[in-house]
Order: structure tokens, then sequence, then C-alpha cells
């Protein structure tokens, strides 16, 4: 079930048209007929696209991850497979921010603007996280997460209700776990492993569907109703902050996860920018990288040729801790933010933001938004009110788009890369 190029030319034009509508709507936003169009048309179309994909996040996440385990065989090379991952994703994710950072100082996008700081967007951001706080006390519910606890919800006490709560990476825990069982049964559990690997082709066979039916409408819902809200009128305001981090995903994206592609795989970028472009447009118009994980396991498995196995553990443990988009906006968004406050940050503030951004990407949901919980605990940690976060809001959901793009995009430059040094290192042993 190979990607079609048209599948993916009907997206790209689904997302300009979206763009284009949605910019023109934003002149006329506070309009009744616009209000209606945008509730009732664009955020239906985007949204019924959104649950269809979401429909099949725990269960692919699910049986990929086992899948994957079961083929690798070796619980020690699934260990070494694991290092590997977890250290290319921290590696880039720490890059990511590094480059963000560079570019913030050098432009400067906050000097001159602290006038932005008495605007009402960071009152009522203020007012807004005040009273989640108190109604979380209220409830009992704690509102920073140690990391001690964060280990500790690592391993479900309910892998249903892990299942039911779309709590990935409790999924994956048990997956894994279900995986090393099989692989320790081995023909006691044959008809197992043949009803996952059915399974598995029921739901890449659904997720072609809805790709091929709703993909299209869906993209343009969710891209022309973000523009509708948020338009270029936020964007003309804070357009250095806007212009430094799209300067700095696309750095990454082509500097970093080209040069790896390049360099540890021995693969040409642009053939691999080529083959993952459809799982990046759903990306882009989605703003989840969860979401865009069914898409971007068929990219990498039938367009750039990733071992299924390798595949089916990479990407599902990418989408819930690889961040690197993510970080890009925090490194950018705290010095904007210590520029317009007047502060001048030390090097052990930055080394301190560099830290926080790579730990706190190790358990995030990739769902939409989430980039701005993580950068409130990153301002908070350096000294910067968390409340400033109220001037960007307004682009925020247009630069999540592209960081998403990026997130998944990570996730399958590390697939390749793996799977094409497991392939030399096969082939090595097999000549000898």
């Amino acid at each position: 079930m190979k990607i079609k190029n048209n599948m993916t030319v009907r997206i790209i034009i689904a997302l300009i048209l979206g763009i284009a509508v949605g910019s023109i709507f934003n002149l006329f936003a506070e309009a009744d007929w616009v209000k209606g169009i945008n509730q009732y048309v664009f955020n239906v179309l985007g949204q019924v696209f959104l649950n269809l994909i979401f429909m099949l996040v725990v269960p692919i996440v699910f049986v990929s991850i086992v899948l994957g385990v079961v083929g690798v065989g070796d619980p020690k090379l699934l260990g070494n497979i694991g290092l590997k991952t977890l250290l290319f994703f921290l590696t880039t994710t720490a890059l990511a921010i590094i480059i963000a950072m560079v570019l913030a100082s050098v432009f400067k996008p906050g000097e001159g603007k602290t006038d932005l700081l008495q605007s009402n967007d960071v009152k009522q951001y203020e007012q807004e996280q005040k009273a989640k706080a108190k109604e979380a006390e209220e409830q009992g519910m704690a509102t920073e997460q140690t990391f001690d606890q964060t280990l500790i919800n690592l391993f479900p006490k309910n892998p249903i209700q892990a299942m039911a709560t779309t709590n990935v990476l409790q999924v994956i825990t048990f997956a894994i776990f279900i995986g090393v069982g099989m692989i320790a049964l081995g023909d006691k559990v044959a008809v197992v492993k043949t009803f996952f690997e059915q399974v598995n082709e029921i739901l890449m066979h659904i997720v072609m569907m809805i790709m091929k039916y709703f993909a299209p409408f869906g993209t343009f819902g969710l891209v022309a109703t973000a523009f509708t809200n948020a338009g270029f009128g936020a964007i003309k305001q804070l357009f250095m902050y806007f212009f430094i981090v799209l300067l700095a995903l696309l750095i990454h994206m082509v500097v970093v996860y080209g040069g790896a592609v390049k360099l540890l795989a021995g693969k040409s970028p642009v053939w691999f920018f080529k083959g993952f472009a459809p799982a990046m447009t759903v990306g882009f118009s989605s703003s989840s990288s969860n979401a865009t994980l069914p898409i971007s396991l068929e990219c990498a498995q039938d367009n750039l040729g990733v071992r299924k196995e390798i595949s089916s553990f990479v990407q599902p443990l990418g989408a819930t801790i690889n961040m690197d988009g993510t970080a890009i906006m925090q490194g950018v968004a705290t010095i904007f933010i210590a520029q317009i406050s007047g502060v001048d940050l030390t090097f052990m503030q930055l080394v301190t933001v560099v830290i926080i951004a790579v730990v706190a990407s190790i358990g995030t949901a990739g769902v939409p938004g989430v980039g701005l919980v993580m950068l409130a605990m990153v301002l908070t940690a350096v000294g910067l009110n968390p409340a400033a976060i109220g001037i960007i809001l307004g682009i925020d959901r247009l630069l999540d788009m592209s960081r998403t793009a990026v997130n998944i995009t990570g996730d399958a430059a590390c697939a390749v890369i793996i799977s094409e040094r497991e392939k030399r290192k096969l082939n090595r042993t097999a000549a000898h």
C-alpha cells in the first residue's frame, strides 16, 4: 500500500487553500457568518479527520511496538536499538534548542518591545493559569511532576486505563513486555503473532482509507480554522519572533536531520524529504505527532524502505519523546521573553534551559499545544514570568503546525539511520 504522489499533491493543495481561505476569513473574523462557517464547516471537517486518526493511535502504537519487539527478536539487540534511539533523540533535541537560542541571541527579536508585557494577553493568561492551579489544588492534583514520579509513571498500573486515556508511554511499556514475552515463548505463541500481524494489516488498510477519502478535506479544515482564528495580524506584531522560530526549524530540519541521514545512513537528504513529504503535510495540518503516527509509519516503511520492526519501535517512541520542534520554540521564546523583560540570562541559566527542555521532552504527550506547558516550566526555572507566554499565544497555533512537521521528520530520520546501520551490520556478518 504505497502512498501515492497524487495524494501528497491533494494534501498540499488543501494546505494552500486552507491558508488562503483562512487568511481572507480572518479579515472578517468578527462577522457572524465567518464565525458560523469556521465553527460548523472548517472546525467540523478538521476535528472529524483528527478523531478518525486518533481513533487508530493507541491500537497502532500497541500493535506496532509488539511486532517491532518480536521482529527484532533478540532482547539484547532491542536494548541496543533502544539506547541508540534515545541517544539520537536527546542529542538532536539539545542541538535544536542551542540553534534556537543562538539565532534568538543574534537577531534579538524582543529588543525594544517591553510594552508587550503590559498587553491584555499577558493578564488574561496569568488569570487563566491561576484558575487552573486553584482547580488542580482543590481536586488534590499535583501541578508539577517530579523526576521520580515521571519514572514511576512509565509503568502502567492498569494497561487498559493507559490505553483509554491515551497514555502513550505506558502503552509502549506494556507493548514491550508483551513483545519480550512472545519472544521468550517462541513457537508456542505463533498464533498470537499471526493475530497481531493481521490486526496490523487491518489498521494500515483503515489508515489508507482515511488518507484517501478524508485527508484533503480534514487538512483544509484544520488549516483554515487555524488561520481564521490567528491570521497574520499577530504575525505582524511578533514578526521577528515568528521568523526566527521558522528559520531555526528549517536549519534544524535541513542541516541536522538532512546531515544525519547523509552522514550516518549514507542516503540522500532529498530522497529522504521527498519520501517523507506526505507525513510532513499531515503533521503540519494536525499539529500532533501522535495523530500523524499511522501515516508516518507507512511513509517510512513503504517510501523510505525502513525495516518494519525498526520503524514500528522507533517512530512510536519518537512521537512521545522526540520534541525537537518544541525545544526550538522554547529556546527562542525564552530568549525573546528575557529580552522584552530586560533580563540578561547568565551562561548557567542558558545551560539550565537546554537541560530542562531536553529532559522535559521525555514523556511529553504528542498533542497540540503541549509545548506551552513545557515552556512555562523552563521560564520558571530561570526566573522569568510564565505569564509572558500570553504574548505568543496568538501565533503559537501556526508555529505548532511547523514544529510537529519537524518532530515527526526527526523520528523518521532516526528510523532510517538505525535501519540502514543494522542492514550494514547484517551484510558484514554475512560476508564473514
